[in-house]
């Protein structure tokens, strides 16, 4: 998917919402348990209740790498439900890859070719010969790990470089990058504060936004300071729209939090 449909996508359902399918087998309503793949048929619910409301999904692989082959397997199986069924949505590999050269170019082949995920999250750390091997997919999109809402992020992140903040000098090298602009950035919702910063070095560039609901952070203050004329956000939610409800109605819940995010956010739009 090219980043013109993703923004037509956007516009036409006046959403610019991620689910993030972070699924946790101790966390799903008991009565799936007894399928043959409780993870897949999770997933596949919450997909037909979410879509009217979703512009992405984005699957964290360590979720599904957590149950050894079955949980891959799921991941495959839910990867395909989303292109045969939703062509229309972006998927985010969420698996924080990053390694040098061939190392590189086979995560981006396992997820980008071979899963066929329309993109992947990276981190930075290894630089540019770490990053450019998954840059050079064709309509495909690298989402950069720049400004995280954990608590660890003021370890490297927020330090003061020479001229300024480190997560500022990643942002800024990424973009002399081959193929930069195929990038996106992972910027934490609790760190509305910095999106001016952000937006001076990336005017264009779409940011995914976790961070927003449970983790404390405003999607009005999100939007304030970081939509632009083409949106450029992706706000994601987990665990605030699949884990609704535990119970037969979790599909029906999660549905209900979904378009109140839809919502507040045409609201941002208009």
């Amino acid at each position: 998917m090219d980043i013109e449909k993703l923004i037509e996508e956007i516009k036409k359902k006046k959403s610019f919402l991620c689910v993030g399918l972070d699924v946790d087998l101790e966390k799903i309503p008991p009565h799936l348990k007894e399928l043959e793949d409780p993870i897949f048929e999770f997933n596949k619910a919450i997909i037909e209740a979410t879509h009217s409301y979703a512009v992405a999904y984005k699957p964290n692989t360590a979720f599904y790498e957590a149950y050894g082959i079955q949980g891959w397997k799921s991941l495959e199986r839910t990867i395909r439900y989303l292109n045969t069924n939703y062509p229309e949505i972006f998927t985010i590999a969420d698996a924080k890859r990053g390694d040098i050269g061939n190392t590189s170019t086979r995560y981006a082949k396992a997820f980008l070719e071979a899963m066929n995920f329309d993109s992947i999250t990276v981190a930075p750390y290894m630089g540019k010969d770490s990053v450019e091997p998954f840059l050079a997919f064709e309509n495909k999109h690298t989402i950069l790990l720049a400004l995280t809402s954990n608590q660890g992020a003021n370890d490297f992140q927020l330090q003061e470089t020479q001229q300024n903040q480190l997560f500022e000098q990643v942002i800024a090298t990424s973009q002399k990058w081959k193929n930069a602009e195929r990038l996106m950035y992972v910027v934490g919702a609790t760190k509305a504060a910095h999106f001016k910063k952000i937006r001076a070095i990336a005017p264009h560039h779409f940011l995914l936004v976790p961070g927003v609901g449970a983790q404390g952070g405003s999607l009005k203050e999100v939007c304030r300071f970081g939509l632009t004329e083409d949106i450029g956000l992706l706000i994601n939610s987990s665990r605030g729209i699949i884990y609704a409800s535990k119970e037969k109605d979790f599909a029906e819940k999660a549905a209900l939090k979904a378009q109140e995010l839809q919502q507040e956010m045409a609201i941002y739009l208009n």
